[in-house]
């Protein structure tokens, strides 16, 4: 991958760190300064700004909205103003949603400018000085101590030592001990010690900044926008192909070409699904409402149904399946009489004012912190990366004075003067921690003013999993969604913690996989990397990568994550999610952020997905099925009897009474689906045209029935059939929602009926009482329309489900309550 190798500039800028002692003592001159800033720019993430407004009206730009925009040019050329304005209103609603939604995702790399250091103490002609980070070169002399945010990539030079946490960058979960000539990474932070390095990388070339690349170039169309596009341009092809057949055969037949052009532009503006995008934002808009109250904050729409039909779960370990806090695990006992005097020699060694994540961890262990207060603290040598350990000189109330020390396994039992079967065993405890990915630290006492030291025992520490993380890995499985964890930690950890949580100890680490620098990809790295069950060693480009072989192994790919270098996996996987507690980065990238601690709430997410899912493949199927319906039974009508089945005013009362109603498709109650599910066009398709066809031999049969049986006159017709088309279609609605019979449960939300009757009681009664936008017809015509409709949804209802039984059977005899779908998957 481009982005794991420095570029040229990086190579000139590693160069010019390589400075000469003299300017280690007196640092660069502000001349040679500014011109390395000249040469490098300043030390910030570069952003391709786009302007707001050339953003919003590229929502009015695509297949899509050329679609609505020519609904509207057509609504004006027949003066059809109200239709106008409703399309209108329609078009900018949807570009409004959508500039939203990116406005809020767009905010990834300013997330990660913010997390750069503001200021760096820097030595440029010969003093030391404080200037804004951005301002950094390479070759600059820069002072790294306790609190410090390391301002760019820097190569330590002088100083007894450093430690970093750098575990929103690489994931590793425990502070990192630097030395000179090691590397401190731009971003992370310093918890102990002081030294002296000079810059080798500012902005983008540094491991941070190549992060925030990774952000950028992220992500691509999602399965929604597909399945959207595929549906419209169904639609609008069809009807136009219809639209010509009637327009030639018309013209044969001498038809008035400006009354036939008037109907037809009518025709074809109500049979483009104007509303579906306006329909399913809402609909996907309340299913985000509803996760909110999950603690789940959607940041993309389109996310929702991505997690409809995820199938892989990314996790970061560190402060995801794990707390991200070192724990105490079981002792190994010595000199020791119980865990609780080894425990307290350990912390009386250490200092909690500190902040030390195992000092912390050490103390925590005590079963009674107030024995610490028997002690008093005379002396205290922290910890250093050359001696391995850190000791303290304490005394208590009757004047006894001890040494207690803890540190390296093999450091302390040296000092213990460990032999033989004491040794063997101490050595066996400590490659059985390592083996586990545990932290081993040794204990001693001395007595005697460090003459001779007792050796206490061995502490075994490590970061725990989540309480709930089992049990939400569990019922992810049930789900249908397979979890693999991903962290920068070593592949003993990650296979233990992988073990304990029951997700399967198929560890790969991740250099293994990519190469060091992420440009070796083996040709097999697609299948391994579906076949494991987490990775180790991850660096933030591996897990880019990891993400896109998922994804062109066809599977829809969730990754969970807190820190900066989760954001670039996070932004190109199909659903990323910030956990609770997530930097801004990490937030900013996600499409969904989870306040609540844990992840049971992405499970609840899963289901609230599914079930908006749902609501939006019966629109589909819904909204596909009534443009066939009407076009092909309007065209036919022409043809075979040529008269003119419903006025043009019907049509658009037909359009406006549809696009009313259906809204409320948003607020139905849907059966949880327990597999991933995803759109399969061919599927929708068929079905749809299967109800759609059936629907058109039923406005068919009622045609000849008012003309041939009834002998109505032509306008009275014309009513039976609008009334027909409007309570039919909204049966219709009612078949397309289930894929059993369509009185199975759940039923329809009271919210979805009341909608519908409403509208068909509407209908009724202007088909009653026209007011002169149509001819009157009676009640018993009434009664006729309403049960030749739900005769004609009943035998519509049949029809589907033996339709979906045959392509179960074609499928491969599927769960015919599963609408598991293959489609493309979306990588960048």
């Amino acid at each position: 991958m481009d982005e794991a190798a420095p570029e040229s500039g990086g190579r000139a800028a590693e160069a010019e760190a390589a400075a000469p002692a003299t300017e280690l003592s007196t640092g660069l001159s502000g001349a040679e300064a500014a011109r390395r800033l000249a040469q490098y720019g300043p030390n910030a993430i570069e952003e391709r700004r786009r302007h707001p407004v050339l953003r919003f009206l590229g929502y009015f730009w695509g297949p899509i909205p050329w679609m609505v925009e020519a609904a509207a040019i057509l609504s004006a050329l027949v003066r059809h103003w109200v239709d106008f304005f409703i399309i209108l209103t329609l078009l900018v609603f949807n570009a409004a949603i959508g500039f939203w939604q990116e406005f809020k995702a767009a905010n990834a790399l300013e997330a990660l400018k913010r997390g750069l250091a503001l200021k760096a103490r820097v030595l440029r002609d010969g003093r030391w000085q404080q200037i804004a980070a951005r301002d950094l070169v390479p070759g600059d002399v820069v002072g790294l101590r306790l609190g410090d945010v390391v301002p760019a990539d820097i190569r330590l030079v002088d100083g007894e030592y450093l430690s970093v946490d750098q575990s929103a960058l690489t994931g590793e979960s425990l502070p990192v001990a630097k030395k000179a000539g090691d590397d401190a990474l731009s971003g992370s932070i310093v918890k102990q010690g002081e030294m002296v390095g000079v810059v080798t990388a500012t902005g983008g070339q540094t491991f941070f900044g190549r992060t925030a690349k990774l952000v950028e170039s992220a992500g691509a169309t999602s399965h929604f926008q597909q399945a959207v596009l595929r549906i419209g341009n169904f639609l609008i092809v069809s009807s136009l192909i219809l639209a010509a057949i009637l327009v030639a055969v018309e013209l044969y037949r001498g038809a008035p070409v400006l009354e036939l052009l008037q109907f037809v532009l009518i025709l074809i503006v109500a049979s483009i699904p104007v509303a579906m995008p306006a329909v399913l934002s809402v609909t996907m808009a309340l299913g985000a409402l509803a996760l909110s109250r999950e603690r789940a904050i959607v940041t993309r729409l389109q996310s929702i149904e991505e997690m409809a039909g995820m199938d892989v779960l990314c996790s970061d370990k560190t402060g995801t399946l794990t707390q991200n806090r070192l724990t105490l695990g079981e002792p190994v006992l010595f000199a020791a009489r119980d865990a609780q005097e080894l425990y307290l020699a350990a912390a009386l060694a250490s200092k909690e004012e500190n902040g030390d994540a195992i000092d912390l961890a050490v103390i925590a262990g005590l079963d009674d912190r107030a024995a610490l207060a028997g002690w008093r603290r005379t002396g205290f040598t922290p910890f250093d990366p050359v001696s391995k350990r850190s000791e303290a000189r304490v005394a208590n109330a009757r004047g006894e004075t001890l040494l207690v020390t803890k540190g390296a396994p093999q450091v302390i039992a040296a000092l213990g003067r460990l032999t033989g079967d004491d040794a063997a065993r101490a050595e066996a405890a400590v490659e059985e921690f390592a083996a586990r990915g545990y932290r081993a630290l040794g204990v001693a006492r001395s007595a005697d003013g460090g003459a001779s030291w007792q050796f206490l025992g061995l502490l075994s520490l490590f970061d725990p999993p989540r309480d709930t993380a089992a049990e939400t890995i569990a019922r992810a499985r049930e789900h249908g969604v397979t979890v693999k964890m991903v962290t920068g930690d070593d592949v003993a950890i990650a296979r233990e913690i992988a073990g304990r949580l029951g997700m399967g100890r198929n560890i790969e680490p991740a250099t293994g996989l990519f190469g060091d620098d992420g440009n070796s990809v083996p040709p097999d790295v697609a299948e391994r990397v579906a076949a494991a069950d987490g990775f180790a060693r991850v660096f933030p480009e591996h897990k880019y990568e990891i993400v896109r072989a998922l994804q062109a192994r066809g599977h829809i790919v969730g990754m969970t994550g807190d820190g900066v270098n989760d954001s670039p996996a996070i932004k190109q996987a199909d659903v990323g999610i910030a956990v609770s507690g997530a930097t801004d980065a990490a937030r900013a990238a996600a499409d969904l952020v989870l306040t609540r601690p844990g992840l049971s709430t992405i499970v609840n997410a899963i289901e609230e997905a599914r079930r908006i899912f749902e609501r939006m493949n019966s629109y589909a199927i819904y909204r596909i099925n009534e443009t066939i319906r009407a076009m092909i039974f309007i065209v036919l009508s022409l043809i075979l009897f040529g008269i003119y089945p419903i006025t043009a005013v019907m049509i658009i009362l037909l359009a406006i009474f549809n696009d009313v109603a259906i809204m409320a498709i948003a607020y139905d109650n849907t059966p949880l689906q327990r597999r991933p599910v995803r759109w399969e066009m061919r599927r929708v398709m068929t079905v749809a045209s299967v109800m759609g066809l059936t629907g058109t031999l039923g406005s068919i049969a009622m045609l000849l029935l008012a003309r041939d049986v009834l002998a109505l006159p032509l306008p009275q017709i014309q009513t039976y059939v609008f009334l027909k088309l409007m309570v039919a279609g909204h049966f219709a609605l009612f078949v397309a929602r289930a894929r059993g019979r369509a009185w199975a449960r759940p039923w329809p939300s009271p919210i979805l009926l009341a909608a519908i009757l409403g509208t068909d009681v509407a209908a009724t009664l202007l088909a009653v009482h026209p007011m002169g936008l149509m001819a009157p017809i009676g009640w018993v015509d009434v009664g006729i329309i309403w049960a030749f409709a739900l005769t004609n949804a009943l035998i519509t209802d049949t029809l589907k489900v033996a339709t979906y039984r045959w392509l179960d059977a074609r499928r491969g005899g599927g769960d015919r309550h599963s609408p598991t779908m293959a489609g493309p998957s979306r990588s960048g």
